[in-house]
């Protein structure tokens, strides 16, 4: 089944960040090798690199997926709104993943600039993807302002501990049933995408846990499968855990010495 955002059909769940990669020859085997259809840009990569930056740029359009740019590095609304406008210029496309970090040491984002600069942005005719906690208030916030989307982390970025609220992030998906609710940020293992895609979110989005294994291209193949895994066994109905034990082989008819 497609994933559906922004009135846009992704016929994968599994978003990549295209950083920290070996070169970009792996880096094009390993989006291969996971099947993604978007990946995710850093602006700052773009314009800061002169030639090279525009070397990056053309292999990344020579990838044939679709462009998620980001606002990664940025601490303030008014510089993530001005990253998000260049970036609708250098990519030409209206989607922005809007990161508007708070603190530098966990990468968490400031909920109330990330709040304010997603308002501004949706204003101006952007679809945001905005990168926030698993707060609840936060969510309800972002969706007033205009997301369709919500990309909760769920450890800091790049901290490689998998889901570390899981009830935090089954009440996002008990409480807005119908958005699209993409994890990002935290995943290290394939244990840990097909463990919060079975609490029902629609998609990962990953980047060091694949860039920086020990072999990337076959990392990436292996986050696919458990994605599509994880989404498919939430949607088959799981059971839920009990306390006691009960038997899988009926007991009626069984034979019985008198």
């Amino acid at each position: 089944m497609t994933l559906t955002v922004y009135d846009t059909e992704l016929p994968s769940r599994l978003l990549l960040g295209t950083a920290q990669y070996p070169s970009p020859a792996i880096l094009t085997e390993a989006v291969e090798a996971s099947g993604t259809s978007v990946v995710t840009v850093s602006l700052r990569r773009e314009a800061s690199g002169g030639k090279t930056g525009g070397q990056f740029w053309s292999h990344i359009r020579s990838l044939g997926v679709r462009v998620l740019p980001n606002t990664a590095g940025c601490h303030s609304v008014k510089e993530a709104v001005a990253t998000a406008q260049m970036a609708r210029e250098v990519f030409g496309t209206n989607w922005i993943k809007l990161e508007v970090i708070g603190n530098h040491d966990t990468l968490q984002p400031d909920v109330f600039g990330l709040v304010e600069a997603a308002r501004l942005l949706a204003a101006e005719g952007f679809e945001v993807f905005p990168y926030t906690t698993e707060d609840l208030v936060v969510a309800e916030k972002l969706l007033e302002a205009g997301c369709q989307v919500l990309m909760p982390w769920c450890a800091p970025i790049g901290s490689a501990k998998g889901p570390l609220n899981i009830d935090a992030l089954r009440a996002l998906r008990g409480h807005f049933p119908a958005v699209p609710l993409i994890v990002d940020a935290g995943l290290g293992r394939p244990s840990h995408a097909a463990a919060v895609m079975e609490l029902g979110f629609d998609a990962v989005l990953l980047n060091t846990a694949i860039a920086k294994a020990g072999d990337p291209v076959v990392m990436a193949g292996s986050f696919a499968k458990v994605v599509e895994a994880g989404w498919a066994a939430y949607h088959a109905g799981m059971l839920e855990p009990r306390d006691m034990a009960v038997p899988s082989t009926p007991v009626i008819g069984k034979a019985v010495f008198l």
